[in-house]
């Protein structure tokens, strides 16, 4: 007696995206897809990332699942075009990726290792777990020069200064940023009035290189904080071109204004409790 034919067993949703890229990739697959390299995909790995960040902050939960999804895809594509090379294959991240995990949080995984550990020391012990990684001792100089250079500027800033903070070259009181950006206040307007645009420039980034060290003394994340602010920007100026009901090119400054002045009441009434 022969058992009865069974349907084969379904793959893990995983392996069913995995399955999905290497036929896309595959002679009979999308033109598009197999046309794609490292290089050029990196615009649309940073345009995912930053549509998944827009929806953490909507507080869409399908929103969120949907770009993880896509967050989810250019990892599988980039695994995908190494595996072709024989360079590496998508088990190859997952375990490297889960071996990491285990390797820097001794406090979980390791049954000797002290615990438990305060939020403070857990980042100390997974910097110095980093360090040793790496292979040892930073050499003088280059510790600002390690970590990813392609972050947008503001999140560069604040990682070349966590870097430099770890060795004790840090503010000790935000008394003393805010006091520096006064200072490069006074700098940035005598450049301005000087009219050398160069220079102007250059003091300009330097009191953004002190917003972004003010941010850290007051625990804040500045892309965060710009990211809000610019949210808030373009709520009120919505709120403008509805309440004037026509373009606003052309009207007063002073119209402008009051239009500005009313949205931004408008958006404080919306806060309050009921």
């Amino acid at each position: 007696m022969t058992a009865p034919d069974s349907d084969p067993p379904v793959p893990c949703a995983c392996r069913r995206v995995a399955d999905r890229m290497a036929r896309l990739r595959g002679p009979d697959g999308c033109p598009w897809d197999r046309e794609q390299t490292h290089r050029s995909l990196i615009p649309y790995l940073i345009e995912e990332t930053y549509e998944t960040i827009d929806a953490v902050e909507s507080g869409d939960p399908a929103a969120l699942r949907d770009e993880l999804g896509d967050v989810v895809w250019q990892v599988v594509f980039h695994a995908q075009l190494a595996a072709e090379r024989g360079e590496f294959t998508l088990d190859d991240v997952f375990t490297r990726c889960a071996e990491k995990m285990e390797r820097r949080h001794p406090h979980v995984f390791d049954p000797q290792a002290k615990r438990p550990l305060t939020s403070g020391e857990v980042s100390a012990n997974w910097e110095e777990i980093k360090r040793r990684e790496r292979g040892g001792d930073e050499l003088q100089g280059d510790l600002t020069a390690r970590g990813p250079t392609g972050l947008p500027a503001l999140a560069r800033a604040q990682d070349v200064q966590r870097r430099a903070a770890r060795v004790g070259f840090d503010w000790s009181h935000r008394e003393g940023v805010l006091a520096k950006l006064d200072e490069e206040l006074a700098e940035f307007r005598q450049a301005a009035e000087g009219g050398d645009l160069r220079r102007v420039s250059a003091e300009l980034g330097d009191l953004l290189f002190t917003l972004v060290n003010l941010a850290r003394a007051f625990e804040v994340d500045p892309e965060t904080a710009l990211r809000g602010s610019t949210r808030r920007f373009a709520s009120r100026f919505a709120h403008m071109e509805r309440a004037a009901g026509r373009p606003l090119a052309g009207m007063s400054a002073e119209a402008l204004d009051r239009l500005w002045r009313a949205a931004k009441a408008a958006e404080l009434a919306s806060d309050q409790p009921a």
